[in-house]
């Protein structure tokens, strides 16, 4: 921003500079768009990292919606974990009793596996290993603190050139709490159908387990080898039908198990079907590889393996080490009592105001202290970056470089270095990922670099 500029409302600049906020965030362009909002990077000039912001939209339209939001700034605050995204602040809004849209600021990632599987053509057996492994660590993580992820796909795993992955979106997520009565536990589960496991496609078995998200895991990792989804279902008896032609008949044992009636009655009057050898529809796989697997996709939850006995396969002999794979500490309940009870608008409004709190330090000490709430609208950096979302919007997909209204200076220099011959794979990863970065020439590492370095 020329001098001149910044001399014009000096006052709002010196007053937002000293929260700090106001001047933290350098927005640059949009990357994502959505029904619950925008996405925008953003140079954060304390840290000197690229981050995302994440906008969200009128949250408290719907009690519904908002409690989602809730669940997941929650859970991603109490899950620090290598493989999980990453929330590092969550912007105070200006009014403790009258906001509706929050800025949320996660690690930038460059892409997701769903593009990654898109674009592939050349991956090898060593980065499925890897992606898998990733997977199942975070994924136990996640389990040893009593949460069920229950929306694991391809879009819900971020993913950069370097070969990280990182699990996000937990807003449908839930905690299991041995008193919590599973008809309640499980009204509202919309997951994705491709990824589902086949006890919530007719409500099988009486209680679920973690084993759901082993299943999608399986199904992720199966897209990662053939590009293609194992089990694209246009509807649930269609998702049963593509289930049971590629593993076989359920047994009498496991079918007898099943709670729902209908799709009882419908899988022991199906024609007796034979289970596809892996190795015919993975031909060039890892037969390791094949066997983990089968397992994942076993269709009785039962004999799934846990995260933790997975990493435990031959499969990762020389990758896994138990000391990097490290367990959580349980949910605690109170945390999540509102998940217990009928919320209205307000009450979510001010567990999320709560949420945001845990980002603002000296804010949250007065909270807990117990002082008395001030009349005046409190400082903050929302509304210096409304308008700017908003140009960004108006401009997004629209074609050309759209510069943020109050752009205060140009974009960091791409680093540069020279790539060896082991780069070479890194750099095509960076392609299928995203063209542009691998024209910037950005650092790529070796595999064994990444392991030593987990």
């Amino acid at each position: 921003m020329p001098p001149d500029q910044r001399k014009k409302s000096s006052v709002d600049v010196d007053f937002f500079t000293e929260y700090g906020e106001g001047s933290r965030y350098m927005i640059e362009e949009v990357i994502g768009k959505g029904s619950y909002g925008v996405v925008c990077s953003a140079y954060d000039t304390h840290t000197g990292e690229k981050v995302a912001i994440k906008k969200i939209n009128d949250i408290f339209e719907h009690v519904s919606d908002a409690t989602r939001i809730l669940r997941e700034i929650k859970l991603l605050r109490l899950l620090r974990h290598p493989d999980i995204v990453e929330i590092k602040h969550i912007l105070l809004p200006p009014s403790r009793r009258e906001f509706k849209d929050i800025y949320v600021v996660f690690e930038l990632m460059e892409s997701d596996l769903h593009q990654v599987i898109k674009a592939n053509d050349d991956l090898t057996k060593e980065h499925y290993q890897f992606f898998l492994y990733q997977l199942l660590r975070g994924l136990k993580y996640i389990h040893t603190a009593n949460v069920f992820h229950r929306d694991l796909k391809p879009k819900n795993i971020l993913a950069n050139a370097d070969c990280k992955l990182k699990i996000c979106d937990f807003g449908l997520a839930r905690v299991a709490f041995n008193d919590t009565p599973t008809a309640i536990f499980w009204t509202d589960y919309i997951a994705t159908r491709w990824y589902r496991a086949p006890e919530l496609c007719g409500s099988f078995f009486s209680k679920y387990t973690p084993a759901i998200d082993i299943w999608s895991i399986g199904c992720i990792f199966a897209e990662l080898l053939t590009g293609k989804p194992l089990f694209p279902g246009k509807n649930v008896v269609h998702q049963l039908d593509l289930m049971t032609d590629f593993l076989g008949t359920p047994s009498p044992e496991a079918i007898a198990r099943i709670r729902n009636e209908k799709a009882r009655r419908y899988l022991s009057s199906m024609r007796k079907k034979k289970p596809v050898p892996l190795y015919q529809k993975f031909p060039n796989a890892d037969p390791l590889a094949l066997r983990v697997l089968e397992r994942m996709l076993a269709f009785d939850p039962k004999d799934r393996p846990t995260a933790e006995e997975a990493l435990a396969d031959p499969y990762f002999n020389g990758l896994a080490k138990f000391e990097r794979e490290p367990c959580a500490q349980p949910v605690s309940k109170m945390e999540f009592e509102f998940e217990r009870r009928r919320v209205t608008k307000e009450d979510v409004r001010e567990l999320i105001y709560r949420e945001t709190l845990e980002y603002h330090p000296k804010m949250l000490k007065e909270h807990l202290e117990g002082a008395e709430p001030t009349g005046f609208m409190y400082p903050s950096a929302v509304d210096h970056f409304k308008k700017q979302f908003a140009y960004l919007e108006e401009h997004y997909g629209k074609g050309g470089t759209i510069s943020p209204l109050d752009r205060q200076h140009a974009s960091l220099p791409s680093v540069c270095c020279i790539l060896t011959t082991q780069d070479r794979i890194w750099l095509r990863l960076q392609q299928m990922i995203s063209p542009s970065v691998a024209s910037k020439k950005l650092r790529s590492q070796s595999l064994i670099g990444l392991v030593v370095l987990l």
